[in-house]
């Protein structure tokens, strides 16, 4: 694990919230200059603590109303290929994150669309048919109580 200080937590934290603050801006709240700002930006992505910088959009306001967390079984065989189900999942812009679970069901996949219709599409046309696939326990979120992309940084060990 990568060292990280007080300003580092700092610069971490104000680029959780907005990615588009410049050096000079997040210096300025944490008491640097710009130069040695920029330059602990830079080593945190040069390490790879900070993966990208990105735009959060909102699924709803873009017409994606349906979330679906999705449990995907493997048969027996699939289970020998499970790298091959990870590399297939990759390709399909519905899913949004895919998990390797210990237990029961194999994969944990959370896909938006724009409706049950398009979800249906997606589960009988595409899910559903991947190499190995047993079985895919579907659930439809209801409501969102918390969604962030925050991390705790506080619970980073110094």
């Amino acid at each position: 694990m990568e060292a990280i200080d007080q300003f580092d937590r700092q610069i971490l934290a104000l680029l959780q919230e907005d990615a588009s603050l410049t050096a000079a801006e997040i210096g300025s709240r944490i008491g640097l200059s710009q130069s040695p700002c920029w330059r602990r930006i830079h080593r945190l992505e040069a390490v790879g603590i900070i993966k990208s910088r990105v735009v959060h959009l909102d699924r709803r306001k873009l017409g994606l109303d349906v979330l679906v967390f999705a449990m995907v079984k493997l048969n027996a065989h699939g289970r020998r290929s499970l790298p091959e189900f990870a590399e297939a999942i990759q390709a399909f812009p519905e899913v949004q994150e895919c998990f390797t679970l210990m237990g029961d069901m194999d994969f944990l996949v959370r896909i938006v669309t724009h409706d049950i219709h398009s979800y249906e599409r997606f589960f009988f046309d595409t899910l559903s048919q991947l190499p190995g696939v047993q079985e895919v326990h579907s659930n439809i979120a209801m409501s969102e109580m918390k969604s962030t992309t925050s991390l705790p940084l506080r619970e980073i060990p110094t």
